[in-house]
């Protein structure tokens, strides 16, 4: 492998840049829990002190991402390595490149502004906003650990408050949706421990590092058991076909703001972690599966698409919708190439946003409305006119209106696959015509769902709800004034990410090379 894709610079290494941004949220979480609780207005002492913490975490780490972390180095960057337990080999270790740095930075913004939209939470607040700033910290630490059981312990330590958060706050079925989604995710841990395991195993040495683990390259039946096994792991968080039905569930029963961390930020740790293990760990294994990797993402696609159209509640039609965009994220890696790895990291911050705009959008007409039933509303576009125009916004982002964010990460993949020539001809005009039919539909479901809520017939109940306030209209507009940015200067975002996608995409090349080298060799 190439040494420059996970070299550990130690550069800026002196003071724990990582680590603050790490835990800076569960200090918060430990501070929470000593603030008295004698009215029942407390719940909005608790909800400011945490979104104070959270603010200042996002701060944080845009502070430190624009002045330590430089973009046009593919290592890694502001190492930390203390070691914490030496009997089982687990270390402290955290660093950041190209491919973990924009992800956390929209960890930090969605999470802050999902704490924000909990505006109303009165039932139990001070646990509920305890369990956000416990997921912040999991979260970006998922995304900048360098031990693979650090890794996987916040793997696991995410789950649990997205798990309480769906169970004590959702809607009826909460508690079917939230074993439903423990269960999946809890079995899908338990292929991606045996597989680290394995692979720290293969070695001279027990390693648990990330850096070491992705040197050994492993290939044979050995690496192809252990892609294998991080595949299904991650893709059930991704989520990819057949994998993906907790989601529309959890969606369905969580409030708004927990459906914003699903969709702004669990489903993308499955997508980095695809990168971070199976592309950088076992690129030869890679190369073999990525027309399977391609195909199962047009599934995905075409099926996501195809059951939102069976959805008569707004927020299940937008889950099974994430289900298709996630879709592209697996096409764009299946590219092995540097437009697709663009692609597929484009597609996940862009549909970070997006889907965390729709969801927050839906959630602000449900407060007014008590429904999420598309038939059983209508007219509402009279009555909140700017309601109306944020969701119609964002659904035109989500299927990929040129000048937004979406399109351009879609027509990346898109050229990505293209541009692939050790895929035959054939398969690269069948995939991408396939994936285009997905192009298609949804703009059919996701405008069907616009006409029939905003412009279906009135429902008397309905005409004098009121509109949004400034605080919803300024969460909103952080969530939607990315995606034109994006759109309309998207270097922006690539340039973060450019380097290190195409030291990924070089080091593919150069073992696909070797392979073919080395088959010519033996004929």
């Amino acid at each position: 492998m190439d040494a420059t894709l996970l070299t550990t610079a130690a550069s800026n290494a002196n003071f724990p840049w990582l680590s603050l941004i790490v835990l800076l949220p569960a200090i918060g979480a430990l501070i929470l829990q000593f603030l008295p609780q004698n009215s029942k207005e407390s719940f909005i002492a608790f909800r400011n002190f945490a979104i104070g913490f959270l603010a200042a975490d996002f701060l944080f780490i845009i502070l430190v991402l624009s002045r330590f972390f430089n973009s046009k180095d593919s290592s890694l960057q502001l190492i930390e390595r203390v070691s914490w337990l030496p009997s089982i080999g687990l270390e402290w270790s955290l660093g950041v490149d190209g491919i973990s740095a924009p992800l956390v930075a929209l960890s930090g913004l969605i999470t802050l502004l999902a704490a924000a939209a909990s505006w109303k939470i009165t039932n139990k607040p001070k646990l509920y906003f305890s369990l956000l700033l416990i997921q912040a910290s999991a979260q970006c630490l998922v995304f900048l650990s360098q031990d693979f059981l650090l890794f996987f312990l916040a793997w696991e330590l995410e789950l649990v408050p997205v798990y309480l958060l769906i169970a004590i706050w959702g809607g009826k079925k909460r508690l079917y949706a939230a074993t439903k989604f423990i269960l999946y995710t809890a079995l899908a841990s338990l292929l991606i421990l045996i597989s680290g395991l394995a692979l720290a195993l293969s070695g001279n040495n027990f390693s648990l590092n990330l850096t070491e683990l992705a040197s050994r390259s492993p290939s044979g039946t050995f690496g192809l058991l252990c892609y294998l096994g991080f595949l299904i792991g991650f893709g059930v968080k991704l989520p990819i076909f057949p994998l993906h039905t907790w989601l529309p569930d959890a969606h369905g029963e969580a409030n708004a703001p927990v459906s914003m961390l699903l969709a702004g930020i669990l489903l993308k740790m499955g997508g980095y972690a695809l990168i971070r293990f199976n592309v950088q760990m076992f690129p030869e294994c890679h190369i073999q599966l990525a027309p399977a990797l391609i195909i199962i993402g047009i599934v995905n696609i075409i099926y996501g698409a195809l059951n939102a159209f069976a959805q008569d509640n707004v927020k299940r039609r937008i889950a099974c919708s994430s289900v298709s965009h996630m879709g592209f994220v697996l096409v764009g890696i299946g590219a092995i190439n540097t437009l697709g790895i663009n692609g597929a990291m484009l597609q996940m911050i862009s549909h970070g946003l997006i889907a965390a705009a729709m969801f927050f959008v839906t959630g602000s007409f449900y407060e007014r409305t008590n429904t999420l039933s598309i038939p059983n509303m209508g007219g509402l576009a009279k009555a909140l006119p700017i309601t109306f125009a944020l969701f119609l916004t964002s659904s035109l982002a989500s299927l990929a209106l040129p000048g937004m964010s979406g399109f351009i990460s879609e027509i990346t993949i898109f050229l990505g696959v293209t541009s692939q020539e050790i895929f035959t001809s054939t398969f690269r005009s069948i995939a991408i015509f396939i994936a285009a039919v997905g192009l298609v539909l949804t703009p059919i479901y996701l405008l069907s769902m616009c006409r029939r809520v905003f412009f279906g017939p009135r429902i008397p109940a309905l005409a004098m709800v009121n509109e949004m306030d400034t605080r919803e209209l300024f969460i909103a507009l952080s969530l939607l004034a990315p995606t034109l940015l994006i759109g309309f200067w998207p270097k922006v975002v690539t340039n973060i990410f450019e380097s290190s996608s195409n030291a990924i995409a070089n080091n593919l090349a150069a073992q696909n090379l070797l392979a073919i080298l080395q088959i010519s060799s033996l004929t």
